[in-house]
């Protein structure tokens, strides 16, 4: 019975598990790292865009405008600086705003950010453009102490439509953080998910926030064996730390009022889209640096493909004198090798391409839990087919120098009468 080429490739590579199985291993998770790698720097760009959603401006009293997209929107940290009321109002007056919509961010239930807003925060801004929020069960908090919960947020915390909590002054690992416990807040509605750090927070109306602050002040002042309600509020106690805003269509109209805003020093004001395509460019440099060394490992993988097929050249130099004698050529040996490392490199490429397709799930669940951000890093089906054609290209390059060693493998020499 012929023994074909692939016959005579499979029975080498089987005869050589170990060295076959570890040089598979090795391609495998040098293509998974890149795979990741290039997957999720697309997807994680597109995620963070989701979150600033038609939001044409973001204005604070931040330090500066990365800063305040990534307290204000993403709840990274609280904000350092409020507004007064008052400061808002004759802001909503100056300019031609379509909408504006005040938050205040300063408040935390189990390590999730609390924040309080109007109820225009859902129908005006959207967490996407073109996709409003929805409310998946109940509605929208009507009176003080009401709370709406993102889709994550509910899933984290197990929280109910009618389920009773208190909620942290500060954020859970600030020195002055403590329980308000003076105060129930009721859950009222359930949003549906938006794929935006939004899923994560829970939201209440601004009163109640300011009842909670105003509460802290009336004990200093006059002991702890107080109510406090909405009429006990000063012009202090009203304060917000950032405003959501849009001029609508008008593009004139936002090139003017940003440009009075930015000349204004009482004001920062962000555009958010084009903040984070700012943070995505700062931090290209690490993405490079990050395909770079996936791309470094691959080829290591590459040469390891080299020298287990060199070293087995090495122990197979009368395999292939006894292959010459029974008829193959130079150039059929030498195409067998580059075979074998065409093969290991498209098992690697295969295997890798699985392997970084189940990270990805991963980090995305880590990210979603932990964000509320949704990552799905996926490439088109050519985009995974170009990574193994890629890799089984590299495989067969390396081989090149052990198909040469055994293009030259002298057959007198390695064929030696037995006795």
């Amino acid at each position: 019975m012929a023994l074909t080429d692939w016959g005579i490739v499979s029975r080498s590579m089987s005869g050589r598990r170990f060295s076959t199985g570890v040089t598979v291993a090795s391609v495998a998770v040098a293509v998974a790292l890149m795979t990741l790698l290039v997957s999720m720097k697309t997807s994680g760009r597109q995620a963070f865009e989701r979150g600033t959603g038609n939001a044409q401006m973001l204005i604070s009293r931040e330090p500066g405008p990365l800063a305040s997209v990534l307290n204000s929107m993403f709840y990274a940290d609280v904000p350092g600086n409020d507004i007064p009321w008052a400061d808002f109002e004759r802001l909503r007056a100056s300019y031609p705003f379509a909408w504006a919509v005040p938050t205040a961010f300063g408040d935390s239930y189990r390590g999730l950010p609390v924040m309080a807003t109007t109820r225009e925060f859902f129908t005006e801004f959207q967490p996407a453009p073109n996709e409003p929020f929805v409310v998946r069960e109940g509605r929208l908090f009507e009176d003080n102490f009401e709370l709406v919960i993102g889709a994550e947020a509910a899933r984290r915390t197990s929280l109910r439509v009618g389920s009773v909590i208190n909620v942290f002054h500060g954020a859970p690992r600030s020195p002055d953080a403590h329980v308000h416990n003076e105060f129930d807040y009721t859950v009222v509605g359930i949003l549906a998910p938006t794929g935006s750090a939004h899923d994560r927070a829970l939201f209440s109306d601004l009163e109640s926030s300011w009842v909670l602050h105003a509460h802290d002040r009336r004990v200093d002042e006059l002991g702890r064996d107080i109510t406090t309600t909405v009429a006990d509020l000063i012009d202090a106690d009203r304060r917000i730390t950032a405003v959501y805003a849009s001029i609508g269509r008008r593009t004139a109209a936002l090139t003017q009022v940003l440009s009075s805003l930015r000349r204004d020093p009482e004001w920062t004001v962000a555009q958010p889209a084009d903040t984070v395509r700012g943070l995505f460019r700062i931090v290209s440099g690490v993405d490079q640096i990050l395909v770079a060394m996936a791309a470094a490992v691959l080829v290591s993988s590459g040469v390891s493909i080299m020298l287990a097929l060199y070293n087995s050249m090495e122990q197979r130099r009368k395999q292939v004198a006894v292959l010459r004698v029974l008829g193959a050529s130079r150039w059929r040996v030498s195409n067998l090798v580059l075979t074998e490392s065409a093969a290991i490199g498209l098992m690697g490429g295969a295997i890798g391409v699985l392997l970084g397709i189940a990270l990805g799930v991963v980090v995305s669940g880590v990210l979603e839990a932990r964000l509320g951000l949704v990552v799905r890093p996926r490439l088109p089906i050519d985009g995974y087919l170009a990574m193994v054609l890629a890799t089984v290209a590299l495989s067969m390059a390396a081989g090149v120098a052990p198909a040469v060693l055994a293009y030259r493998t002298a057959v007198v020499r390695h064929l030696r009468p037995i006795g």
